[in-house]
């Protein structure tokens, strides 16, 4: 025999917290979606033993088109996406590429020499190398035997 339970309308109505708890959940959890990013450049940025290696894909940007700063310990990459020619014989049934100016700030997990830094770009892909300041290098010390 199965029970039956009483309907209640107040039990079916969410509390203020209940709510709140659930914006903040949305908010902060979720998947931020590309279409508020539409021009922030993706990147990835790891380090080795001597360097600190940022690696962003900037498609069909040219040279001249991206600005590299670094003060204190930010990397900041700066640039604009130009949008294609709109074309009014045309009706668009899908439009995502990217488009507008873009500014990119990351802070660097260590000291790096910005003087010795290098940048290359190859097929989209923006490849920067900041070697790490001597103070922050790891060194080796050789035990002798007595």
């Amino acid at each position: 025999m199965s029970n039956l339970t009483r309907w209640e309308p107040v039990r079916e109505m969410m509390t203020l917290r209940e709510a709140m708890d659930r914006l903040f959940d949305d908010a902060f959890t979720r998947p931020i979606s590309m279409s508020g990013m539409s021009a922030m450049p993706i990147i990835d940025m790891y380090q080795t033993a001597d360097d600190v290696v940022v690696k962003a894909a900037l498609p069909g940007l040219k040279t001249e088109d991206v600005q590299i700063s670094v003060t204190n310990d930010v990397l900041t990459l700066r640039g604009e996406f130009k949008a294609e020619q709109e074309r009014k014989e045309a009706t668009y049934h899908i439009r995502e590429q990217r488009q507008g100016a873009f500014e990119r700030s990351v802070l660097l997990p260590t000291d790096v020499q910005t003087d010795k830094a290098r940048a290359e770009f190859q097929d989209g892909i923006l490849t920067i190398t900041l070697p790490k300041a001597e103070a922050v290098k790891p060194k080796t010390i050789s035990i002798k035997a007595k």
